[in-house]
């Protein structure tokens, strides 16, 4: 680890520590002024015959704070050495594929065009630059700062929210359950185009019903009717997926082999992806975060060129403005921007803690938001370019085609559009292998955040053992997918995708804001920043984090209590009790905040008073609501 990477700490006096008494202060590399007000970092916890500052580093003997100036302390030494990014550029991939996921391809699009077309870029803008962006980068400081994973950070800004960390890793392995069987469904179809004739371009397989309607583009005398269904539906529903042999959640029947041996393949490759670390990670994702970009680019030329295709670039674009007035809109459009970036997910907390101490995660944040933001503009013209070329052969308009969402949107009509093209086994080949790219590697990301805060959690149990630990994380996620492998898995995965995971992980990510910006404070925050980078936040990052932030998902856990979607796959409507089941999964996961908790003011030495100050940070909190002026700037007596 670098020397510049060193950071000193102030005692609770605000006097100087190891030649401080000269009112300066000499921590990673920079000189720095000692004002004797605010903390330059995080107060450090003392442990056996050393002391511990937060970004990773002991001194070896300890700080008394009855010390004062002019009592030295020896030289810094590593605990243990922690891995770092080979390249910026691995960094920076492995941020842009954990956020540039397979959402970006089917819900940006949809919820676009069903809200308002060009006029919901308004304020899908305006939730990404006042409420998504500043999470994101809360999220790239805090990580890189403290360099814990979303477990162990608790410790250096406020005790009793480890709980927080708790639960978004078990959310992660929720999010993993389900996720990975969408590429299972996608190397499903990659295996089926290595032919000549795509098996879901015919109506004489065995899974075919009378329903059935051959509809190519050759077919001129073929009339399509309401009940008409298409052979790429039938292939994905009733030869994938198999959900004709399911009456529900309540029977899902067997598990089917074909997809339970694709969601293994699918896990071995995410397994020897991120075994040993982001090292190897950061060099898989040159190629799983860049394919995609080519072969959207290669499938935008190509639906640029189909007849039709300029009906559903209308159609994706023309502003509706009075849809603006519709609360519906500004919810889809800050729910959107929140899933899309993922803050909250402690993806973003364990990367960044892989990054040197002076790395300008500020720019990082602007620059990956960015390019994330457009990539999903940029998905919206790969999909309705076809979409518009679907209803000209179909003689239909572009919303009776795209009345489909989520995974349907790319392996019904996607992928009947393909069929329909020249050369449609190499479209359909690149097609379905984007798709498990862009999911591999935001699996790689989803499961590292659990890696790291474990092992930063437990480092001289699991910190030799990380392969086995992989390992063992690895097989309990292929076997809590089990259920999705089975003939009524779509609606397992629809289940988790509405319920299990969305409304726990906002509600915790408000948490972490709440935690930081109030408990923490602003303004410790900022002069972290300041060390790391060398300047002081701005006014609007400052009041984003304060108040505009958690107001921003206040907003969508209210809209989400207050309007329910109305889960529905297929011709199944989930009854009333699977809402309650979905709900109690997510709360399973949110229950660890309450928990730990309790778990913490049990187990804390002191008085009730001195438990309670030294846990949540009262001190500061007060000055908060009592003194505006002196905002977060009191020590947090750990």
């Amino acid at each position: 680890m670098d020397q510049e990477d060193n950071v000193g700490e102030r005692d609770k006096g605000g006097e100087g520590v190891g030649g401080e008494e000269e009112g300066t202060q000499k921590e990673n590399g920079r000189l720095m002024l000692a004002d004797g007000v605010a903390d330059r970092g995080p107060k450090s916890l003392t442990s056996g015959s050393g002391q511990q500052v937060s970004n990773g580093f002991t001194t070896s003997a300890p700080q008394s704070p009855r010390e004062g100036p002019g009592t030295a302390t020896s030289a810094t030494s590593l605990e243990r050495p922690r891995e770092t990014w080979s390249k910026k550029m691995d960094f920076l991939l492995s941020v842009i594929g954990y956020a540039v996921d397979l959402g970006n391809v089917w819900r940006f699009p949809y919820i676009c065009y069903q809200n308002g077309g060009g006029a919901f870029l308004l304020p899908y803008l305006l939730m990404a630059v006042f409420g998504g962006v500043p999470l994101f980068y809360m999220e790239l400081a805090l990580g890189q700062f403290h360099r814990s994973g979303c477990i162990s950070i608790w410790k250096h800004i406020c005790p009793i929210f480890k709980g927080i960390g708790f639960a978004i890793c078990i959310i992660a392995l929720y999010i993993a359950f389900y996720y990975n069987t969408i590429m299972a469904w996608a190397l499903y179809y990659l295996l089926s185009s290595f032919q000549p004739t795509l098996p879901w371009t015919t109506c004489t397989n065995s899974w075919n019903t009378h329903n059935c309607n051959r509809y190519m583009s050759s077919d001129h005398n073929v009339s399509w009717s309401n009940s008409s269904t298409s052979p790429a539906e039938e292939f994905y529903t009733r030869h994938v997926l198999q959900v004709h042999r399911s009456p529900g959640l309540h029977q899902l029947g067997s598990v089917s082999w074909q997809l339970a041996l694709c969601l293994l393949f699918i896990f071995i490759i995410v397994y020897f992806s991120i075994w040993k670390g982001v090292k190897t990670s950061g060099k898989v994702v040159w190629v799983t975060a860049t394919f995609p970009y080519l072969v959207l680019v290669v499938l935008l030329i190509r639906g640029a060129t189909l007849p039709g295709a300029w009906r559903g670039v209308v159609f994706y674009l023309k502003p509706d403005w009075e849809k603006l007035l519709s609360p519906g809109v500004w919810i889809d459009a800050a729910a959107q921007i929140f899933f899309s970036l993922g803050p909250g997910f402690g993806v973003l907390l364990a990367f960044a803690s892989y990054n040197p101490f002076h790395n300008n995660c500020y720019k990082d944040a602007l620059v990956t938001s960015s390019v994330n933001c457009l990539t999903s503009f940029l998905s919206g013209f790969v999909i309705f370019t076809v979409l518009g070329y679907m209803a000209e052969m179909r003689q239909q308009s572009v919303d009776a085609v795209a009345k489909d969402a989520g995974p349907s949107l790319l392996f019904i009509i996607y992928a009947e559009a393909i069929a329909n093209m020249p050369a449609a086994t190499f479209f359909a080949i690149i097609f379905f292998l984007m798709i498990i790219m862009l999911g591999l590697d935001s699996t790689f990301a989803g499961l590292e955040g659990v890696i790291t805060a474990m092992l930063d959690e437990f480092p001289h149990v699991l910190a030799k053992r990380r392969e086995w630990f992989v390992f063992g994380l690895v097989c309990v996620c292929y076997l809590g997918a089990l259920s999705t492998l089975t003939y009524g898995g779509a609606f397992v995965v629809k289940l988790f995708e509405e319920y299990a995971t969305g409304p726990a992980v906002i509600t915790v990510v408000l948490l972490e804001v709440i935690a930081v910006s109030w408990f923490y404070g602003t303004k410790r925050f900022c002069n972290d920043i300041q060390l790391m980078l060398g300047f002081y936040p701005g006014c609007f990052w400052r009041t984003c984090w304060v108040a505009i932030c958690p107001c921003f998902l206040l907003f969508i856990i209210i809209s989400f209590l207050a309007f329910p979607p109305e889960v529905k796959l297929f011709h199944y409507k989930y009854p009333q009790w699977t809402t309650v089941l979905g709900y109690c999964i997510g709360v399973s996961s949110f229950i660890c905040v309450p928990a730990y908790m309790f778990y913490h003011l049990l187990n804390a030495k002191g008085t009730f008073k001195q438990v309670l100050e030294n846990s949540w940070c009262l001190s500061r909190f007060i000055s908060v609501i009592s003194v505006p002026k002196r905002m977060l700037i009191l020590p947090c007596r750990n």
